[in-house]
C-alpha cells in the first residue's frame, strides 16, 4: 500500500510540476509574442524549453519513453500556454496532442519506430487532399495538404488520403496515413491570416513521396473512427485513455486553447484597469469604477464557467473511454459528438464573453497594432472561425438525432 501510495505522489508531484512549468514561462512567451507572430511559429529556444520540460512527451506512453499524463493535465498546460500567448500554445497543442491519437490508430507494430524513444511530434489535419496511389512494397502520395499547425518541429504528419476505388455506395475510399518528416516538403505560406500568426500553420507539399505499406490503415474515415473495446494503444499500454474517439477531444481541445486565450485578454484588462482612470468625469482609477469592476467580473465568472465545463467533459470522455475497454458500452460516435459540441459551445461562449464584457469597455488604445490586447482579441477571432467550431450546428441536429432516436 506504502509503495502504491507513493507512486500516487510522484505522479501527483509531474503533473503539477507541468502545469508549474508553463506557468512559469509566461512572462517570457508573452515578450516573445510578437516575434512569434511575426516568424509565424516560435524559435528554438521555447522549442527547447519545451523539450526540457517534458511537454511534448506528456501523452506519449511511459513504455515508448513518455509521460503519459492524464488529459486533464495536459489541457492545464495548454492553458497555460495560451494565457501568455495563444499562437505559441496552438503550435505546441496541435502537434503534441497527436502522440495521443497516434497510440490509438495504429497498430501496435510501428509504434516503437514512430513514438521513437518518446521523441514523436506530429501536426495533423483531417481534410483528405492527399492522392495515394500503389506501389511496390507501399504507397506514392501526392498533393498539397494546408492548415498543418504545429508542422514546424513535427517529426511526423497524420493524415487522411484518397484511396484508388470507391466504397459500395459509391463514396471515395480514404487511407489514413503516418508520414515522417522526410516525406514532405514544408511551404512557407503562413502568416498573412487575422490571427494566429504565429501557431506555424503551414502547408505541405507530397511530391512522388514514397509511404511503406506499414504506414498506411486503408478504409479509415477520422470523422468516425473507433474501436469498440480495445484500440492498439489501450492494449499495449493498458491505459483506457488510448481508446477514446477523437472529433471530441480535438473540440475539447481548441476550447482549452481558446480559454486560455480567454484568461490572456482578462489579464490584460487587469493591466489596463490597474493603470488607466475611466473615460468619463469624475475620472476615477477604474479600479474604483462599479461598471469596469462589474465588467471584469462578468468575464472573469464566464471564462470560470467555461474551464469547469472543460474539465467536466474531459472527465466524461475518460469514463467513455474506461467503460469502452472495460466491455460495459461502447465510446460511440453518439458520445463523440456530444462532447464534441460542448468544446464547440465553449469556444463560442469564451469568445462572446471576451467580445462583449472586455472588448467593447477596454478603450480603443488596447486595440492599437502590437498591443497585447489587440493581439489576443485577433486570435480568439481566428479560433472562433476554425473549422471545428463551424461544425457547431451541423452537429446540433446530429446530436439531437441520436438523443431522440431518429434516423
Amino acid at each position: 500500500m506504502t509503495v502504491l501510495n507513493t507512486v500516487d505522489d510522484q505522479q501527483v508531484k509531474v503533473r503539477e510540476g507541468l502545469v508549474q512549468a508553463a506557468r512559469d514561462m509566461r512572462g517570457e512567451l508573452i515578450v516573445r509574442a510578437e516575434r512569434v507572430e511575426r516568424d509565424t511559429f516560435y524559435d528554438g529556444a521555447v522549442h527547447r524549453w519545451f523539450q526540457e520540460a517534458g511537454f511534448y512527451r506528456m501523452l506519449i506512453p511511459e513504455a515508448q519513453g513518455g509521460l503519459e499524463v492524464d488529459l486533464a493535465t495536459f489541457y492545464r498546460v495548454v492553458i497555460e500556454l495560451a494565457r501568455a500567448d495563444m499562437s505559441t500554445a496552438w503550435c505546441f497543442c496541435l502537434s503534441s496532442n497527436h502522440a495521443l491519437m497516434f497510440g490509438n490508430w495504429f497498430p501496435r507494430e510501428i509504434h516503437d519506430e514512430v513514438y521513437d524513444d518518446g521523441r514523436l511530434i506530429a501536426a495533423s489535419m483531417y481534410a483528405p487532399t492527399i492522392r495515394a496511389t500503389p506501389v511496390d512494397g507501399g504507397w506514392k502520395l501526392d498533393g498539397t495538404v494546408n492548415y498543418c499547425s504545429g508542422i514546424p518541429y513535427s517529426t511526423h504528419f497524420i493524415g487522411q488520403c484518397v484511396l484508388p476505388g470507391t466504397n459500395a455506395d459509391g463514396s471515395p475510399r480514404l487511407g489514413l496515413y503516418v508520414a515522417p518528416k522526410d516525406a514532405y516538403r514544408r511551404l512557407d505560406d503562413w502568416g498573412n491570416m487575422l490571427g494566429l500568426n504565429g501557431s506555424g500553420s503551414h502547408s505541405i507539399v507530397f511530391d512522388d513521396a514514397f509511404l511503406p505499406e506499414r504506414f498506411m490503415v486503408e478504409d479509415v474515415n477520422l470523422a468516425d473512427y473507433g474501436f469498440d473495446g480495445h484500440s492498439p494503444g489501450s492494449l499495449a499500454y493498458g491505459n483506457p485513455m488510448y481508446s477514446g474517439r477523437h472529433m471530441s477531444s480535438f473540440g475539447i481541445g481548441v476550447a482549452a486553447l481558446t480559454i486560455g486565450g480567454g484568461y490572456n485578454a482578462l489579464d490584460e484588462y487587469e493591466n489596463i484597469m490597474r493603470v488607466r482612470k475611466t473615460p468619463l468625469p469624475p475620472f476615477a482609477p477604474r479600479t474604483e469604477d462599479p461598471d469596469f469592476l462589474r465588467w471584469y467580473g462578468s468575464a472573469l465568472v464566464k471564462l470560470q464557467v467555461a474551464e469547469a465545463a472543460l474539465f467536466h467533459a474531459l472527465d466524461r470522455w475518460m469514463d467513455a473511454a474506461r467503460a469502452n475497454v472495460a466491455g460495459t458500452e461502447t465510446f460511440s460516435a453518439a458520445t463523440d459528438n456530444l462532447l464534441g459540441g460542448i468544446g464547440r459551445e465553449l469556444v463560442v461562449q469564451t469568445w462572446e464573453a471576451v467580445d462583449r464584457d472586455l472588448y467593447r469597455t477596454v478603450g480603443a488604445s488596447a486595440s492599437r497594432r502590437g498591443e497585447r490586447f489587440e493581439r489576443v482579441f485577433r486570435d480568439l477571432a481566428q479560433a472562433v472561425g476554425h473549422r471545428n467550431p463551424q461544425l457547431k450546428e451541423p452537429t446540433y441536429r446530429l446530436i439531437a438525432n441520436e438523443q431522440l432516436g431518429l434516423a
